[in-house]
C-alpha cells in the first residue's frame, strides 16, 4: 500500500506526492556531458588470486570475461533497474586490478554520456556485474570469495554538479 506524503516535494526524486514510484521526467533537462566512476572489490585467498593472475582458472580468462560483462551490463542498466532511463552511452571502461594486499581484485568502471540524466547507475551496475562475474568464474576454486564496497567514486555534470567521495 502506498504511503501518502504531504503536498511538499519529496527529497526522493523517484517517489511522487502520493508516495508511489515513478520514472523522473527528464524531457525538459538539457543534454550535457555527464560522467560517473564507481568501484568495488572482490576479495579471496592468495591461491585463488594466483589462479586468476596466472590465467589458470578452469573457466578461462577471468579478468577479460569480467571486463566484458561489466561493459555489457552498463549498456543494459535500464533493463535491470526499473526506474532508470535507457541511455545511449558514449564510453564505458572497466578496469580490473589484481591486488595482492587484499588479496583480490579492484574493479573500477567509468561511464560517459551526453544526455539529460546521469550515469551513476550504469557505472555501479558495471562494477556489480564485473564483480559477480569474477565470483562466478572462481567459485569452483573458492566459495568464500566476497564482493565488497561497491560505491560511487565520482560524478560530473548535470544540475547537481561535481561529486567526489571522501574515501
Amino acid at each position: 500500500m502506498a504511503r501518502k506524503l504531504s503536498k511538499q516535494k519529496s527529497a526522493l526524486t523517484h517517489i511522487d506526492v502520493k508516495g508511489e514510484a515513478r520514472m523522473v521526467d527528464v524531457s525538459a533537462k538539457p543534454a550535457t556531458e555527464r560522467m560517473a566512476i564507481a568501484e568495488g572489490r572482490v576479495t579471496m585467498s592468495k591461491a585463488t588470486l594466483g589462479l586468476i593472475v596466472s590465467g589458470n582458472a578452469k573457466k578461462g580468462d577471468v579478468l577479460g570475461t569480467a571486463r566484458l560483462a561489466g561493459i555489457m551490463a552498463a549498456k543494459r542498466t535500464s533493463d535491470l533497474i526499473p526506474l532508470c532511463h535507457p541511455l545511449a552511452l558514449l564510453k564505458v571502461t572497466v578496469e580490473i586490478t589484481p591486488d595482492e594486499k587484499l588479496p583480490g581484485c579492484i574493479v573500477r568502471a567509468t561511464v560517459k554520456v551526453t544526455g539529460p540524466t546521469g550515469v551513476e547507475m550504469e557505472a555501479l551496475t558495471a562494477v556489480s556485474v564485473a564483480c559477480l562475474t569474477i565470483y562466478d568464474m572462481v567459485k569452483a576454486a573458492e566459495r568464500g570469495v566476497r564482493i565488497e564496497a561497491i560505491h560511487l567514486i565520482e560524478k560530473k555534470g548535470g544540475k547537481s554538479g561535481h561529486y567526489r567521495s571522501g574515501g
